[in-house]
């Protein structure tokens, strides 16, 4: 959902976007949304959104080894996981990744997780196993309201709530080819609360981003997509925790520049994954260069000991792969840290 506004006029929406691809300025042209995992060997179904975030047909994407697929009338394409380690796909100059896994987790569909809060306006994953690689023939409803499948994988799907899917407690109920699962969230609605008086150009203020549908404190990173026209005074994008309780939220201190369009986006910091981590920093090392190798190794070591060590081994990461040129090595990297 996207909405521009005069500052004279000072009303402020969320932006909500898919959160698995590095972010970049401007706006990539596209964005790439897959599982977070895929199986080896087996069927899986990306999906390519245009910078207006919808799906978009006929896009080529470069999935690896020489191969291309094509998105479809729907804005999705079908391929193979390849065999093991790390599968990358790149389209339109910006790029994502999901972890290989050799076999699904035990137990069946039974065994799904999600995340304990999601956003009512993002696409999020929902993992497990017994799924198809199908979008087709995974079926999500949340609280009833059919969800729809943007990508899928055996082991994990990627889903978006419908707009008219209320905040607050979530069932969550998949059937996939005969398999039935169900899970349980909070589905969060994040929306900015402008300043009261509205600002003028010059003036600074506060504006309240608000989280309905918990009361849970929640992590959240907030970025300003109009810098010049309205800024944040401790940095343009910034991770905040929110004040949990009736009034949830938190407060973003911001100046006026100048009268013009101003936009934002907002997004629940997802749970730190270790392990991921873990998996994404040994297949990088792989391939990275002598002179990186010997960080990356230190980094997982630290890692494995001292997880709690998380932002800094995060901060590392960012510095590496600020320093590393665009392609897989960097993709990795970020993910890496993404995941932490």
């Amino acid at each position: 959902m996207i909405t521009h506004r005069r500052i004279s006029i000072v009303s402020l929406a969320l932006i909500a976007v898919v959160s698995f691809v590095r972010a970049q300025s401007p706006a990539p042209a596209v964005s790439i949304v897959m599982p977070p995992h895929l199986l080896a060997s087996s069927p899986a179904t990306i999906a390519i959104l245009g910078s207006d975030g919808h799906l978009a047909p006929g896009v080529s994407v470069d999935i690896g080894a020489g191969q291309r697929v094509t998105t479809d009338a729907t804005g999705r394409a079908q391929f193979t996981a390849p065999p093991n380690g790390a599968f990358v796909a790149s389209a339109a100059g910006v790029s994502a990744t999901a972890l290989v896994d050799a076999s699904p987790l035990e137990g069946g569909a039974a065994s799904t997780s999600v995340a304990s809060e999601v956003s009512q306006h993002d696409a999020f994953p929902i993992c497990g196993s017994g799924f198809r690689g199908d979008v087709n023939v995974d079926s999500v409803t949340i609280n009833g309201d059919p969800a729809f499948v943007l990508a899928a994988s055996p082991v994990c799907v990627v889903v978006l709530a419908q707009a008219r899917t209320l905040a607050g407690p979530a069932k969550i109920e998949i059937d996939a080819g005969g398999s039935h699962a169900t899970a349980s969230t909070a589905l969060v609605a994040l929306d900015f609360v402008p300043p009261n008086p509205p600002l003028l150009p010059g003036l600074k203020g506060k504006l309240f981003v608000r989280a309905a549908g918990t009361p849970e404190p929640l992590r959240i990173v907030v970025e300003n997509r109009s810098p010049g026209v309205i800024d944040f005074l401790h940095g343009e994008t910034q991770e905040l925790l929110t004040s949990g309780g009736s009034q949830n939220g938190a407060p973003i201190q911001v100046q006026a520049i100048r009268s013009g369009d101003f936009s934002f986006h907002a997004r629940i910091v997802a749970p730190p994954n270790p392990d991921d981590a873990l998996r994404y920093l040994d297949i990088a090392e792989g391939m990275a260069p002598k002179a990186q190798q010997g960080t990356l190794r230190t980094l997982s070591e630290m890692l494995k000991r001292h997880p709690r060590d998380a932002a800094k081994i995060s901060a590392a990461l960012k510095r590496l792969a600020d320093s590393t040129e665009p392609g897989t090595l960097r993709t990795l990297l970020d993910a890496a840290r993404s995941a932490l």
